[in-house]
Protein backbone atom coordinates (compact mmCIF):
# COMPACT_ATOMS: atom_id res chain seq x y z
CA UNK A 1 0.00 0.00 0.00
CA UNK A 2 0.95 3.79 -0.11
CA UNK A 3 3.14 5.38 2.93
CA UNK A 4 0.80 6.15 5.32
CA UNK A 5 1.26 9.98 6.63
CA UNK A 6 1.41 10.23 11.38
CA UNK A 7 -0.02 7.15 12.78
CA UNK A 8 -2.60 7.40 15.79
CA UNK A 9 -4.39 4.80 17.53
CA UNK A 10 -7.85 7.44 18.54
CA UNK A 11 -9.02 10.79 17.26
CA UNK A 12 -8.68 12.01 20.98
CA UNK A 13 -5.31 10.93 21.84
CA UNK A 14 -3.89 12.01 19.18
CA UNK A 15 -5.54 15.55 19.22
CA UNK A 16 -4.75 15.87 23.26
CA UNK A 17 -1.16 15.19 22.67
CA UNK A 18 -0.35 17.09 19.72
CA UNK A 19 -2.87 20.43 20.17
CA UNK A 20 -2.58 20.99 16.71
CA UNK A 21 -3.41 24.69 15.13
CA UNK A 22 -4.68 23.16 12.02
CA UNK A 23 -7.09 21.42 10.80
CA UNK A 24 -6.67 17.59 10.77
CA UNK A 25 -8.11 15.06 8.58
CA UNK A 26 -8.13 11.05 10.28
CA UNK A 27 -8.24 8.24 7.78
CA UNK A 28 -9.47 5.10 9.04
CA UNK A 29 -8.20 2.06 6.68
CA UNK A 30 -10.50 -0.23 8.31
CA UNK A 31 -13.36 1.93 8.04
CA UNK A 32 -12.52 1.78 4.22
CA UNK A 33 -11.45 -1.76 3.91
CA UNK A 34 -15.19 -2.36 5.27
CA UNK A 35 -16.90 -0.59 3.02
CA UNK A 36 -14.88 -1.82 -0.09
CA UNK A 37 -15.68 -5.61 1.17
CA UNK A 38 -19.87 -4.35 1.47
CA UNK A 39 -19.31 -2.84 -2.64
CA UNK A 40 -17.57 -6.34 -3.71
CA UNK A 41 -19.66 -8.82 -1.71
CA UNK A 42 -22.91 -7.12 -2.68
CA UNK A 43 -22.74 -5.42 -5.82
CA UNK A 44 -23.60 -7.80 -8.76
CA UNK A 45 -21.18 -6.33 -10.99
CA UNK A 46 -17.84 -4.91 -11.20
CA UNK A 47 -17.15 -1.99 -8.56
CA UNK A 48 -14.88 0.82 -10.02
CA UNK A 49 -14.04 4.08 -7.61
CA UNK A 50 -14.80 7.60 -8.39
CA UNK A 51 -11.83 9.30 -7.56
CA UNK A 52 -12.75 12.59 -7.81
CA UNK A 53 -14.76 12.07 -4.50
CA UNK A 54 -11.10 11.50 -2.87
CA UNK A 55 -7.73 10.90 -4.69
CA UNK A 56 -5.74 10.76 -1.95
CA UNK A 57 -2.83 8.27 -2.36
CA UNK A 58 -3.56 6.01 0.42
CA UNK A 59 -7.25 5.43 -0.08
CA UNK A 60 -6.15 4.37 -3.68
CA UNK A 61 -3.76 1.45 -2.15
CA UNK A 62 -6.21 0.20 0.43
CA UNK A 63 -9.04 -0.07 -2.67
CA UNK A 64 -6.51 -1.98 -4.34
CA UNK A 65 -5.16 -3.71 -1.77
CA UNK A 66 -9.05 -4.84 -0.79
CA UNK A 67 -8.99 -6.01 -4.83
CA UNK A 68 -9.94 -3.13 -6.65
CA UNK A 69 -8.91 -3.09 -10.06
CA UNK A 70 -10.96 -0.47 -11.93
CA UNK A 71 -11.46 3.54 -12.00
CA UNK A 72 -13.54 6.20 -12.97
CA UNK A 73 -11.28 8.71 -13.91
CA UNK A 74 -11.97 12.43 -14.87
CA UNK A 75 -8.87 13.69 -16.17
CA UNK A 76 -5.71 12.27 -17.07
CA UNK A 77 -4.07 14.01 -13.47
CA UNK A 78 -6.59 10.90 -11.88
CA UNK A 79 -4.93 8.50 -14.57
CA UNK A 80 -1.61 9.37 -13.29
CA UNK A 81 -2.56 9.13 -9.65
CA UNK A 82 -4.25 5.94 -10.22
CA UNK A 83 -1.48 4.42 -12.63
CA UNK A 84 1.24 5.28 -9.63
CA UNK A 85 -0.80 3.04 -7.73
CA UNK A 86 -1.91 0.43 -9.62
CA UNK A 87 -0.17 0.55 -13.13
CA UNK A 88 -2.81 -1.98 -14.81
CA UNK A 89 -5.43 -0.86 -13.53
CA UNK A 90 -8.48 -0.62 -16.18
CA UNK A 91 -9.26 2.86 -16.51
CA UNK A 92 -12.99 4.07 -17.23
CA UNK A 93 -12.76 7.64 -18.49
CA UNK A 94 -16.62 8.82 -17.92
CA UNK A 95 -16.65 12.66 -17.50
CA UNK A 96 -17.93 12.93 -21.32
CA UNK A 97 -16.48 16.08 -22.14
CA UNK A 98 -12.67 16.18 -23.04
CA UNK A 99 -10.37 17.99 -25.29
CA UNK A 100 -8.70 16.42 -28.23
CA UNK A 101 -5.55 16.67 -26.17
CA UNK A 102 -7.16 15.13 -22.77
CA UNK A 103 -8.24 12.53 -25.21
CA UNK A 104 -4.68 11.91 -26.89
CA UNK A 105 -3.37 11.31 -22.98
CA UNK A 106 -5.80 9.14 -22.13
CA UNK A 107 -4.86 6.79 -25.14
CA UNK A 108 -1.28 7.03 -23.65
CA UNK A 109 -2.64 5.75 -19.79
CA UNK A 110 -4.79 3.19 -21.80
CA UNK A 111 -8.21 4.02 -20.99
CA UNK A 112 -10.38 1.02 -21.48
CA UNK A 113 -13.57 2.59 -21.19
CA UNK A 114 -14.83 6.06 -22.84
CA UNK A 115 -18.70 8.03 -22.32
CA UNK A 116 -20.16 10.30 -24.22
CA UNK A 117 -23.45 12.27 -24.25
CA UNK A 118 -23.91 13.95 -27.59
CA UNK A 119 -22.49 13.68 -31.13
CA UNK A 120 -20.07 15.97 -31.47
CA UNK A 121 -18.08 14.07 -28.17
CA UNK A 122 -18.18 10.89 -30.41
CA UNK A 123 -16.69 12.12 -33.21
CA UNK A 124 -13.50 13.42 -31.41
CA UNK A 125 -13.00 9.73 -30.30
CA UNK A 126 -12.30 9.10 -34.22
CA UNK A 127 -12.40 5.17 -34.49
CA UNK A 128 -13.46 2.88 -31.78
CA UNK A 129 -11.82 0.11 -32.78
CA UNK A 130 -13.76 -2.28 -30.75
CA UNK A 131 -13.06 0.45 -27.75
CA UNK A 132 -16.44 0.32 -25.45
CA UNK A 133 -18.39 3.59 -25.64
CA UNK A 134 -21.21 3.97 -22.28
CA UNK A 135 -23.96 6.57 -23.56
CA UNK A 136 -24.74 8.96 -20.85
CA UNK A 137 -28.49 9.55 -20.95
CA UNK A 138 -30.51 11.74 -17.94
CA UNK A 139 -33.97 11.33 -16.61
CA UNK A 140 -36.03 13.47 -14.61
CA UNK A 141 -36.14 11.50 -11.72
CA UNK A 142 -36.43 12.93 -8.05
CA UNK A 143 -34.11 11.84 -4.72
CA UNK A 144 -30.98 12.89 -5.47
CA UNK A 145 -28.88 15.66 -3.04
CA UNK A 146 -28.54 17.63 -6.16
CA UNK A 147 -29.00 16.54 -10.05
CA UNK A 148 -26.32 15.63 -12.36
CA UNK A 149 -28.60 15.62 -15.41
CA UNK A 150 -28.06 19.56 -15.77
CA UNK A 151 -24.48 19.35 -16.84
CA UNK A 152 -24.52 15.35 -18.57
CA UNK A 153 -26.62 13.29 -20.46
CA UNK A 154 -28.19 13.06 -23.65
CA UNK A 155 -32.04 12.83 -23.33
CA UNK A 156 -33.38 8.96 -23.88
CA UNK A 157 -34.34 9.64 -28.31
CA UNK A 158 -30.63 11.35 -28.52
CA UNK A 159 -29.19 8.08 -26.26
CA UNK A 160 -30.68 5.80 -28.94
CA UNK A 161 -28.87 7.38 -32.10
CA UNK A 162 -25.72 7.42 -30.01
CA UNK A 163 -25.99 3.60 -29.56
CA UNK A 164 -27.05 3.16 -32.99
CA UNK A 165 -23.38 5.07 -34.16
CA UNK A 166 -21.36 3.37 -31.69
CA UNK A 167 -21.63 0.06 -33.35
CA UNK A 168 -21.54 1.68 -37.02
CA UNK A 169 -17.96 3.19 -35.82
CA UNK A 170 -17.00 0.14 -34.35
CA UNK A 171 -17.30 0.39 -31.25
CA UNK A 172 -18.58 -1.84 -28.36
CA UNK A 173 -22.00 -0.30 -27.22
CA UNK A 174 -22.50 0.52 -23.58
CA UNK A 175 -25.05 2.43 -21.32
CA UNK A 176 -24.50 4.19 -18.34
CA UNK A 177 -26.39 7.13 -15.72
CA UNK A 178 -25.84 8.62 -12.61
CA UNK A 179 -29.24 9.32 -10.80
CA UNK A 180 -27.55 12.05 -8.60
CA UNK A 181 -25.38 11.92 -5.16
CA UNK A 182 -26.89 10.94 -2.31
CA UNK A 183 -29.67 8.99 -3.52
CA UNK A 184 -31.26 6.61 -0.86
CA UNK A 185 -34.02 5.64 -2.77
CA UNK A 186 -33.43 2.51 -4.93
CA UNK A 187 -36.07 3.74 -7.17
CA UNK A 188 -33.45 6.40 -8.93
CA UNK A 189 -32.19 2.95 -10.32
CA UNK A 190 -34.83 1.09 -11.17
CA UNK A 191 -36.41 3.83 -13.53
CA UNK A 192 -33.07 4.83 -15.08
CA UNK A 193 -32.35 0.95 -16.27
CA UNK A 194 -36.09 0.50 -17.50
CA UNK A 195 -35.30 3.45 -19.48
CA UNK A 196 -31.90 2.25 -20.38
CA UNK A 197 -33.19 -1.58 -21.43
CA UNK A 198 -35.93 0.23 -24.03
CA UNK A 199 -33.05 2.29 -25.39
CA UNK A 200 -31.41 -0.48 -26.26
CA UNK A 201 -33.81 -2.18 -27.83
CA UNK A 202 -34.89 0.98 -29.93
CA UNK A 203 -31.11 0.82 -31.17
CA UNK A 204 -31.18 -2.82 -31.86
CA UNK A 205 -28.27 -3.33 -29.75
CA UNK A 206 -26.56 -6.25 -27.06
CA UNK A 207 -24.92 -3.40 -24.25
CA UNK A 208 -21.79 -4.70 -23.81
CA UNK A 209 -22.20 -3.23 -20.31
CA UNK A 210 -24.89 -1.50 -18.34
CA UNK A 211 -22.77 0.71 -15.60
CA UNK A 212 -25.32 1.81 -12.93
CA UNK A 213 -23.00 4.87 -12.08
CA UNK A 214 -22.74 6.37 -8.40
CA UNK A 215 -24.98 8.13 -6.31
CA UNK A 216 -24.89 5.23 -3.11
CA UNK A 217 -25.34 7.19 0.11
CA UNK A 218 -23.41 7.67 3.09
CA UNK A 219 -24.73 8.51 5.92
CA UNK A 220 -25.47 12.21 6.65
CA UNK A 221 -27.90 13.94 8.98
CA UNK A 222 -29.20 10.69 10.32
CA UNK A 223 -30.31 8.73 7.40
CA UNK A 224 -28.16 5.79 7.58
CA UNK A 225 -27.24 4.24 3.78
CA UNK A 226 -28.86 0.47 2.95
CA UNK A 227 -26.34 -0.68 0.68
CA UNK A 228 -28.07 -3.77 0.61
CA UNK A 229 -31.24 -2.73 -0.24
CA UNK A 230 -30.39 -0.41 -3.32
CA UNK A 231 -28.42 -3.48 -4.67
CA UNK A 232 -30.94 -6.25 -4.52
CA UNK A 233 -33.42 -3.51 -6.07
CA UNK A 234 -30.62 -3.00 -8.92
CA UNK A 235 -30.07 -6.87 -9.49
CA UNK A 236 -33.81 -7.54 -9.85
CA UNK A 237 -34.77 -4.24 -11.60
CA UNK A 238 -31.78 -5.05 -14.81
CA UNK A 239 -33.07 -8.83 -14.69
CA UNK A 240 -37.00 -7.50 -15.26
CA UNK A 241 -35.88 -5.37 -18.07
CA UNK A 242 -33.41 -7.15 -19.76
CA UNK A 243 -34.46 -10.67 -20.03
CA UNK A 244 -31.89 -12.85 -21.27
CA UNK A 245 -30.16 -10.19 -23.31
CA UNK A 246 -28.94 -8.96 -18.98
CA UNK A 247 -25.48 -6.92 -19.47
CA UNK A 248 -22.39 -7.26 -17.20
CA UNK A 249 -23.11 -4.38 -14.18
CA UNK A 250 -20.45 -1.78 -13.23
CA UNK A 251 -20.70 0.76 -10.53
CA UNK A 252 -19.04 3.51 -9.34
CA UNK A 253 -18.81 5.03 -5.79
CA UNK A 254 -17.57 7.63 -4.97
CA UNK A 255 -19.02 9.06 -1.34
CA UNK A 256 -20.83 5.98 -0.52
CA UNK A 257 -17.17 4.00 -0.90
CA UNK A 258 -15.04 6.99 1.24
CA UNK A 259 -17.25 8.92 2.77
CA UNK A 260 -17.15 7.06 6.39
CA UNK A 261 -13.40 6.43 6.56
CA UNK A 262 -12.66 10.03 7.36
CA UNK A 263 -13.04 12.36 10.24
CA UNK A 264 -12.17 16.22 10.14
CA UNK A 265 -10.68 17.68 13.49
CA UNK A 266 -11.33 21.66 13.77
CA UNK A 267 -10.17 23.76 16.29
CA UNK A 268 -12.40 26.70 17.82
CA UNK A 269 -10.70 29.75 17.29
CA UNK A 270 -13.12 32.11 19.12
CA UNK A 271 -16.83 32.18 20.55
CA UNK A 272 -19.34 34.61 20.75
CA UNK A 273 -22.81 34.44 22.36
CA UNK A 274 -24.56 34.14 18.58
CA UNK A 275 -21.33 32.89 16.85
CA UNK A 276 -17.99 30.06 16.77
CA UNK A 277 -15.01 30.95 14.39
CA UNK A 278 -12.94 27.33 13.21
CA UNK A 279 -9.88 26.88 12.01
CA UNK A 280 -11.24 25.68 8.82
CA UNK A 281 -14.72 26.78 6.34
CA UNK A 282 -16.24 26.32 3.07
CA UNK A 283 -13.36 27.33 1.51
CA UNK A 284 -11.43 23.95 3.09
CA UNK A 285 -12.74 20.89 4.54
CA UNK A 286 -16.46 21.85 4.72
CA UNK A 287 -16.43 22.90 0.96
CA UNK A 288 -19.45 20.36 -0.11
CA UNK A 289 -21.78 22.00 3.13
CA UNK A 290 -22.26 25.40 1.11
CA UNK A 291 -23.97 23.07 -1.47
CA UNK A 292 -25.45 19.78 0.49
CA UNK A 293 -26.08 22.22 3.83
CA UNK A 294 -24.96 22.25 7.30
CA UNK A 295 -24.74 18.25 8.52
CA UNK A 296 -25.36 16.98 11.81
CA UNK A 297 -22.72 13.87 12.58
CA UNK A 298 -20.45 16.93 14.92
CA UNK A 299 -18.88 15.61 17.70
CA UNK A 300 -17.34 18.25 20.99
CA UNK A 301 -14.19 17.17 22.14
CA UNK A 302 -13.47 19.73 25.11
CA UNK A 303 -10.71 20.46 27.20
CA UNK A 304 -10.35 18.31 30.29
CA UNK A 305 -11.62 20.70 33.14
CA UNK A 306 -15.00 21.40 30.67
CA UNK A 307 -18.07 19.34 31.89
CA UNK A 308 -20.23 17.62 29.53
CA UNK A 309 -23.35 20.30 28.46
CA UNK A 310 -26.55 19.43 29.08
CA UNK A 311 -27.92 21.59 26.40
CA UNK A 312 -27.45 22.26 23.00
CA UNK A 313 -27.97 25.34 20.90
CA UNK A 314 -28.16 26.60 17.68
CA UNK A 315 -24.79 28.71 16.65
CA UNK A 316 -23.65 30.65 13.62
CA UNK A 317 -20.29 29.45 12.28
CA UNK A 318 -17.84 30.43 10.58
CA UNK A 319 -14.27 29.80 8.79
CA UNK A 320 -10.94 31.18 9.07
CA UNK A 321 -10.80 33.37 5.76
CA UNK A 322 -11.82 36.98 6.28
CA UNK A 323 -14.47 36.52 3.96
CA UNK A 324 -17.65 36.59 5.03
CA UNK A 325 -19.70 34.19 2.99
CA UNK A 326 -17.11 31.88 4.70
CA UNK A 327 -19.69 30.40 7.21
CA UNK A 328 -21.94 27.11 7.02
CA UNK A 329 -25.09 27.62 5.36
CA UNK A 330 -27.55 27.48 8.51
CA UNK A 331 -26.76 27.40 12.54
CA UNK A 332 -25.16 24.03 14.25
CA UNK A 333 -26.05 23.02 17.01
CA UNK A 334 -23.21 23.10 19.74
CA UNK A 335 -23.32 22.66 23.55
CA UNK A 336 -23.16 26.06 25.98
CA UNK A 337 -19.79 24.85 27.04
CA UNK A 338 -17.75 25.69 24.14
CA UNK A 339 -15.09 27.58 24.82
CA UNK A 340 -11.47 28.09 22.57
CA UNK A 341 -9.30 26.06 22.03
CA UNK A 342 -11.82 22.77 21.99
CA UNK A 343 -12.36 20.53 19.25
CA UNK A 344 -14.92 19.63 16.76
CA UNK A 345 -14.89 16.54 15.09
CA UNK A 346 -16.77 16.24 11.66
CA UNK A 347 -17.68 12.50 11.22
CA UNK A 348 -18.38 10.85 7.52
CA UNK A 349 -16.71 13.52 5.58
CA UNK A 350 -14.08 11.71 3.43
CA UNK A 351 -15.70 12.53 0.22
CA UNK A 352 -15.21 15.75 -1.59
CA UNK A 353 -13.50 17.50 1.47
CA UNK A 354 -10.11 16.61 1.14
CA UNK A 355 -10.26 17.42 -2.61
CA UNK A 356 -11.93 20.47 -3.12
CA UNK A 357 -10.14 21.98 -0.23
CA UNK A 358 -8.71 25.33 -1.41
CA UNK A 359 -5.60 27.65 0.18
CA UNK A 360 -7.08 30.73 0.14
CA UNK A 361 -6.23 33.20 2.65
CA UNK A 362 -3.39 30.24 3.69
CA UNK A 363 -6.37 28.38 4.93
CA UNK A 364 -7.54 24.73 4.09
CA UNK A 365 -7.41 21.19 5.32
CA UNK A 366 -4.69 18.91 4.08
CA UNK A 367 -2.71 17.03 6.78
CA UNK A 368 -3.93 13.59 6.83
CA UNK A 369 -3.63 11.45 10.26
CA UNK A 370 -3.96 7.22 9.93
CA UNK A 371 -5.80 5.27 12.38
CA UNK A 372 -4.25 2.46 13.50
CA UNK A 373 -7.56 0.73 14.12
Amino acid sequence: MGHFEPLAETHEVWLRSEQPDEPIFFFSPAQLRATAREFLTGFPGEVTYAVKANPHADVLAVLVDQGIEAFDVASPEEMMRVRQVLPNARLHYHNPIRSRDEIALARLYGVTSWSVDRMSELDKLGALEGAEVAVRFKLPVEGAAYDFGSKFGAEPDAGVKLLEAVVARGGLPSITFHPGTQCHDAQAWVAYIQTAADMAEQAGVTLNRLNVGGGFPAHRCGLLPDLTRIFTAIDAAVNESFGSNRPALVCEPGRGMVSEAFTLALRVKSVTDEAVFLNDGIYGGLNEWRDLGTGERVELLADEHDQPAPKNRDRIVFGPTCDSIDRLPSPLKLPDGIEEGDFLLFHGIGAYSLAQATRFNGYGAHKVVTLRS
